[in-house]
């Protein structure tokens, strides 16, 4: 039976067919929600989880580093140089001082870069002037102003294989081999290096540090111009520089030495750098201001800087700087220029056509001070003469019979004398195979003669210090008879001279000291034996030479010659302050050897000046007053192929108690009969009287 069409129930069944659809929807969303939810939980939790760890790492673990690499970046302590310490002289002259210019500074931020600094030194380069001699142009620095313009490292990196693998340092060394490779494909403008120049002053600054672009003969112009871009230039100051001068004269310089100019010298540059020196600093070239740097250049001011970027926030002084110590030498200047002059005066009698110089060195015997130190450099080629006091430390000379007294005293102490038994015979020494040797007197033994140990040392015999080496050695002499020497002895020989200070550094406190010149010790040589015995084959300095003198003169201690009598601050109105340091007298060896040994050597000495003997080798100093006891010395040596001598003296004054010791060389001389190194002798000790003594005993009319 067919159904009745009732639309009330036809919509019904659609509703509720609806309804059931919707129902099972909203049961699906029901399910998915939370799972979405829960994923979503689950990511925010790991993610929360990371980030706490992360801060635990950078907090608890790193912390401390953290903060100290942010205070680093934006608090440094700038460093600024001081004025370097002086150097005076025994009566507290200046003898090296400073000079206060107006100067160019640059001060390097924190993050600067090349082409940061390639900008600024172009621009400063438009108002300042800087010549070779204020800062040294390299090749390497106009290689590398020529690459700061990054257009031009762009192009010659064209010219050059690279990968994209390759750092930029390996980059820009390509650059620089293709540009020393091809020297004709570049160069700079006049205006192009002064401005490498400065750029090559400005990269070789530290972080914060401060450096002179121009420290001396800065114009008013200059300073003008580049005060009014000073906003355009960061970094760029006007300051202070000090420079040295000499009140007493620049003959002072030689002997206290040089300061750098433009940075740190070339052969030190890393050892200064890893004593925390900048490459820019000024520090001593040579002798004392090299020997004593530390204690002339000071303490660097330090300010703590705060910079944002490269901007500078904030500065505050945290250390002033203290200036350099003082030294005060030994040495007096006004008696350093006398010694300096006598040598200039008396070096041509002396016959210095093939001479290479003169050196003298006047010396305390009880304390090692140094009174003086001069000496000439002579280009033997040229004949140009320069003052060079620094060379009687370190120029060896063959000084002849002015050791003498030092073979004397090895004899006694081999006991092959004693001093109740010392006389020998003059004669001339034959030994087969090996030339005639014989005393300057009596070469064809027509003045054969006995001497005692003081005789001989009067009339400086060489026969007689020959014979004793023969003794030394066991050589049983007979004339014309064999050489039984053995090398050893020239170990033996030296054992003696070098206990007094001869063929050994002395100690002095300057920078630069030699040890001398040995000559072959072997059995060929085995003749020369002899000649080592009365000075004419080994080679020492004059400052050994005063040493050697001076352990005579004591009766025995060696001491250690030194220039620097203290080191002194500086008072606020820039008088020297309080002593430091003071130098105490060293004793480097004590000659075991008794009072009777010196005693007979003392005698020789006073015959030298004072004997009566038709040979007595220095006569003329007899007048002297207060007494000079010494030896002379000659030396025949062969100069630019000519036959020459050495000339030389080494004595004290007075005779007894000694206070003062000279000694001095003429190496390459031609008229040996001059006397040069007498007359020299006498008129030192004449000037030590009558300036640094002040003593009425040192009035010798003979010398005005």
């Amino acid at each position: 039976m067919k159904e009745n069409f009732d639309p009330v129930k036809i919509f019904d069944r659609m509703r509720n067919a609806l309804s059931s659809r919707s129902n099972r929807k909203n049961r699906n969303a029901q399910s998915i929600i939370p799972f979405r939810l829960n994923f979503l939980l689950w990511i925010v939790g790991i993610l929360l989880l990371a980030l706490a760890a992360r801060l635990f790492y950078l907090q608890v673990l790193n912390g401390t580093a953290y903060k100290a690499e942010v205070k680093r970046s934006d608090t440094t302590i700038q460093t600024n140089n001081v004025q370097r310490g002086m150097i005076y002289d025994s009566q507290g002259k200046v003898v090296v001082g400073n000079q206060t210019h107006q100067a160019i500074t640059y001060t390097k931020g924190s993050n600067v870069t090349s082409a940061d600094l390639y900008r600024i030194a172009n621009r400063l380069g438009r108002y300042v002037s800087v010549s070779n001699k204020n800062s040294r142009l390299t090749k390497r620095n106009q290689e590398d102003y020529y690459l700061a313009d990054k257009g031009r490292l762009k192009q010659i990196l064209k010219h050059v294989k690279t990968s994209d693998s390759e750092t930029d340092d390996a980059k820009y060394d390509k650059a620089l081999k293709y540009l020393s490779a091809h020297p004709g494909s570049w160069s700079l403008s006049k205006q192009q290096k002064n401005n490498a120049r400065i750029y090559a002053a400005m990269s070789g600054a530290y972080s914060l540090s401060t450096t002179y672009i121009k420290e001396t003969g800065v114009t008013a112009k200059e300073l003008s111009e580049v005060g009014e871009h000073l906003g355009q230039m960061p970094g760029v100051k006007i300051g202070t520089a000090w420079t040295r001068n000499y009140p007493q004269g620049k003959s002072m310089q030689a002997l206290t030495g040089a300061v750098s100019t433009s940075g740190l010298p070339s052969d030190e540059v890393n050892s200064l750098l890893s004593e925390g020196y900048s490459r820019n600093d000024s520090v001593g070239q040579s002798y004392l201001e090299k020997g004593f740097q530390s204690t002339l250049a000071g303490s660097k001011s330090q300010t703590q800087v705060t910079t944002s970027g490269n901007n500078v926030t904030k500065e505050k002084v945290k250390y002033p700087g203290k200036k350099g110590d003082n030294l005060v030498l030994t040495i007096n200047s006004r008696f350093q220029k006398r010694v300096q002059q006598i040598l200039e005066q008396n070096y041509a009698a002396a016959g210095n056509g093939y001479s290479s110089g003169v050196y003298a060195v006047v010396m305390n015997p009880n304390t090692g001070a140094v009174y003086a130190m001069a000496g000439i450099s002579r280009n033997t080629k040229t004949g140009k003469q320069t003052t060079n006091p620094i060379g009687a430390i370190n120029q060896p000379i063959t000084m002849g019979s002015v050791v003498k007294p030092a073979t004397v005293m090895g004899g006694l102490m081999s006991h092959v004398i004693t001093p109740e038994n010392n006389t020998l015979t003059d004669k001339p020494i034959k030994v087969e195979g090996i030339a005639q040797k014989s005393s300057w007197f009596n070469h064809g033994g027509g003045a054969n003669m006995a001497v005692d140990a003081p005789t001989a040392l009067e009339v400086s015999s060489n026969s007689y210090m020959m014979q004793l080496i023969m003794k030394e050695g066991k050589m049983n002499y007979t004339d014309n008879g064999p050489m039984t020497l053995k090398p050893s002895i020239f170990q033996r020989e030296r054992y003696f001279f070098n206990m007094f200070g001869l063929g050994q550094k002395t100690g002095i406190d300057i920078p630069g000291e030699t040890t001398g010149y040995e000559g072959p010790s072997d059995e060929k040589h085995i003749g020369s034996a002899l000649d080592l015995a009365y000075g004419n084959y080994d080679g020492y300095t004059t400052i050994q030479l005063a040493q050697y003198m001076s352990t005579i003169a004591n009766g025995g201690n060696r001491m250690r010659p030194y220039v620097v009598k203290e080191i002194r601050g500086t008072k606020s109105n820039g008088e020297l302050g309080p002593v430091q340091y003071t130098t105490q007298p060293q004793v480097q060896q004590v000659i075991p050897a008794p009072k009777s040994y010196f005693d007979l050597v003392h005698q020789g000495l006073y015959l030298v000046t004072h004997g009566t003997n038709a040979y007595v080798t220095a006569k003329n100093l007899s007048s002297a007053r207060p007494s000079i006891s010494g030896k002379t010395g000659t030396a025949q040596t062969v100069s630019n192929g000519h036959d020459t001598t050495t000339l030389s003296f080494a004595g004290f004054s007075p005779s007894k108690n000694p206070q003062v010791v000279v000694a001095l060389a003429i190496p390459g001389c031609t008229n040996d009969d001059g006397e040069a190194n007498i007359t020299m002798a006498r008129q030192i000790f004449h000037a030590y009287w009558t300036i640094v003594r002040h003593s009425s005993e040192g009035t010798d009319s003979g010398n005005n």
